[in-house]
């Protein structure tokens, strides 16, 4: 399986615009599965509900997923993508899957950080992978990478390759940690993060570039640059995320003992 990764430079609001950059980075290699960052085409930094009602789009019916899956059906690829989601008066900050065919997953991320919980509400769809060509791919969005509980999720429904779309902000962390999410469930994971500098409310936002590629026994199969706009191409063996066996005695799923993992502390619940 050939995996790609896009980083992309967005420009805040210039929707088409920044799906043009992204599909011209796209077709200038040859991938099966392509990764672009969270929410490439709006760019992230909202200041207003205004902005965010006027540049978010409906899931599967948007312009943007139009144009995905016509890229898709152009190139006979799949492609993992953020966008901002609009449905019933209600935005998600949302991943997407699509192919040849049309949307084959929808993910609506569940973990929001820091002033996306001004504008977004937290998802509500689960954690789902979905067959592509005899590889079982799933999503995380950005933050995400934080909660191990996400990514093994994922992993135990089968999932071979994490796609991770991004706007990170934070130096280093997710490159660590996601390498440490494919080691702990022997996963393909590929973070695609953009480059460039948001500075529309009273928080200026540097994004961290850097996206990666990680094999399941952790190896960098590929990590980008901090500053410029990337684009990247890996071959992989999906049979490699297959075995979960740390050694003649150990294999990370077989010793689980999930009966013994429950720990919410006393009285704690579920929260909205």
């Amino acid at each position: 399986m050939r995996i790609g990764l896009v980083q992309t430079a967005p420009l805040f609001g210039a929707v088409k615009q920044n799906l043009a950059d992204a599909c011209t980075a796209m077709a200038s290699a040859e991938a099966n599965l392509w990764v672009l960052p969270e929410l490439f085409t709006t760019g992230y930094q909202f200041a207003s509900f205004d902005e965010l009602e006027r540049l978010a789009e409906s899931i599967p019916d948007g312009p943007t997923t139009h144009a995905l899956i016509e890229f898709a059906r152009l190139h006979d690829c799949a492609i993992a993508a953020g966008l901002a989601e609009r449905d019933e008066g209600r935005f998600f900050t949302a991943g997407i899957l699509v192919d040849p065919r049309g949307v084959a997953l929808r993910y609506r991320k569940i973990h929001l950080f820091a002033e996306e919980k001004q504008w977004f509400s937290p998802g509500d769809t689960p954690f789902e992978t979905i067959e592509l060509e005899g590889v079982r791919v799933g999503l995380l969005i950005c933050v995400d990478h934080v909660f191990p509980e996400a990514a093994r999720t994922l992993a135990l429904r089968g999932a071979e390759v994490i796609a991770h779309p991004a706007n990170l902000v934070m130096p280093v962390y997710a490159q660590i940690t996601m390498r440490t999410r494919a080691l702990e469930n022997g996963v393909f994971t590929v973070t695609a993060n953009r480059i460039g500098f948001e500075y529309r409310t009273s928080q200026p936002l540097t994004f961290t570039g850097c996206s990666q590629i990680v094999s399941p026994d952790g190896t960098l199969l590929y990590s980008g640059p901090a500053d410029t706009v990337d684009v990247a191409v890996v071959d992989v063996d999906p049979a490699f995320a297959r075995d979960k066996a740390l050694n003649r005695w150990n294999d990370r799923f077989a010793d689980r003992r999930p009966l013994l993992y429950d720990a919410r502390l006393s009285g704690e619940q579920e929260t909205d």
